[in-house]
């Protein structure tokens, strides 16, 4: 693997390609220090501190690799990004035109990210203004403190602060475009890689502090563990074969084959943990503005206790429900199926047309089952460990692992294809 760095530092087309990217990652990380005016850091730092760093606060977080911590200008992170991406992905299903534009393959795909960045920047204005007031009103995810000195939270001062946030969220989505066009990886997914894996050492030194080397060690042993089980899940796949029959098309005929179609385990990624963490905010949320004992009573034991079981339950029932839901979206058998017999192509014992996409839809279903209780378990690990060991977090939850995991993969892939076209030794030579 050393070998394969350095006969990528050989190349001076992959050179400048990985030196650009990590250039960008160091504007990347010197964004998320550099803070916004006016607030008080040292009262939100405190804030997030005594509240445990768990609930939704610390989900943002975790995709700006602690720059919320700092209301840093990158305070966002690439979270405004990631939700407009998903929705629009659902809206494509819904509506026409969307659907239209993504049959056009890149025009129409140019389109929809355009229309994806304008989403971004609502959401990041939306955003921004909702964490300025709440971190102003005191509330109860911040211990009842206001990071805002007296005397400053006026109009113009909270549109600046708005306006930082957007405005360093749309250069997250800007340097990411640039790291996809001119260096290596995808680079929506390496700054979130980056962000992520920016907060290890500091988890990892305060569970040595917290619970001694013995757990320390425990936990190292427990991430390997882990990364060795996501690498399984995520490689792993179901191959439908496919027979493609000889056909005449005008004066030429087209010889027969045979391919498969790729059914991954893990079909919706990381999306499904998104989605259930989104809703669980929703009753915290609703708190803040419902003050019935009740149902504050209820959010406080069942919806922000992470080590409830009640929570556990809901969280992983959520997780498996929006994994079937997502892979749904995201695969369409009846249009596979129809493509399929269009192109004259059958998979061997199956009828085509709805046979086939009956057969597609079962496969996927069954399939989905072990990936998304996998998913399950990965997002209810951090809960089960905090629950039964005195220690403030744990480094390996099911979205840094999962994000880490797929985004080391794929980057090594691409580098790997780069080495072996310029006939070099990869990384799995």
């Amino acid at each position: 693997m050393l070998r394969a760095f350095v006969n990528a530092f050989k190349v001076p087309d992959l050179r400048n390609k990985i030196l650009f990217t990590l250039g960008m990652i160091a504007v990347y990380r010197l964004g998320s220090h550099v803070p916004v005016p006016i607030v008080d850091i040292s009262r939100l730092q405190t804030a997030l501190e005594q509240s445990g760093n768990t609930g939704f606060l610390s989900f943002i977080d975790l995709f700006s690799g602690g720059a919320l911590t700092r209301m840093a200008v990158f305070g966002l992170g690439i979270m405004p990004y990631i939700t407009s991406s998903i929705i629009m992905q659902l809206l494509v299903v819904v509506i026409p035109k969307l659907e239209e534009w993504q049959k056009q393959g890149e025009q129409g795909q140019k389109k929809i990210n355009q229309w994806t960045r304008y989403v971004t920047v609502v959401l990041a204005l939306l955003q921004s203004t909702g964490l300025v007031f709440l971190f102003h009103s005191g509330a109860q995810q911040l211990n009842g403190v206001d990071i805002f000195p007296p005397g400053t939270f006026t109009g113009p001062n909270i549109a600046l602060i708005v306006m930082s946030m957007t405005a360093g969220t749309a250069m997250i989505m800007w340097m990411g475009e640039l790291i996809t066009q001119r260096g290596i990886g995808n680079g929506m997914s390496v700054l979130i890689f980056t962000s992520v894996i920016s907060r290890l050492p500091q988890e990892g030194h305060a569970i040595l502090l917290q619970g001694g080397t013995a757990k320390f060690v425990t936990v190292l042993l427990i991430g390997f563990a882990l990364i060795v089980a996501v690498v399984f899940i995520e490689q792993g796949q179901r191959r439908i074969p496919v027979q493609y029959a000889k056909r005449v098309v005008g004066r030429r005929m087209s010889m027969g084959g045979s391919t498969y179609i790729p059914l991954k385990v893990n079909q919706a990624g990381v999306i499904p943990i998104i989605f259930a963490s989104s809703i669980l905010y929703f009753p915290t949320l609703i708190g803040s503005i419902y003050h019935a004992d009740w149902f504050t009573s209820f959010v406080s034991n069942y919806v922000t206790n992470t080590q409830s079981p009640v929570y556990m339950i809901i969280y992983g029932s959520l997780v498996v429900f929006f994994a079937y839901f997502y892979t749904a979206i995201a695969f369409n058998p009846v249009e596979t199926a129809d493509s399929l017999r269009k192109n004259g192509g059958f998979i061997p014992g199956i009828r085509p047309g709805a046979p086939t996409a009956k057969y597609l839809n079962d496969v996927l279903v069954r399939i989905t089952l072990p990936g998304s209780l996998f998913l399950a378990a990965i997002a209810l690990l951090p809960s089960i460990v905090l629950a039964f060991w005195v220690i403030q977090q744990f480094p390996f939850g099911g979205t840094s692992l999962l994000i880490t995991v797929g985004v080391a993969l794929e980057t090594m892939k691409q580098l790997e294809s780069q080495l072996l076209m310029r006939h070099y030794e990869g990384f799995l030579g």
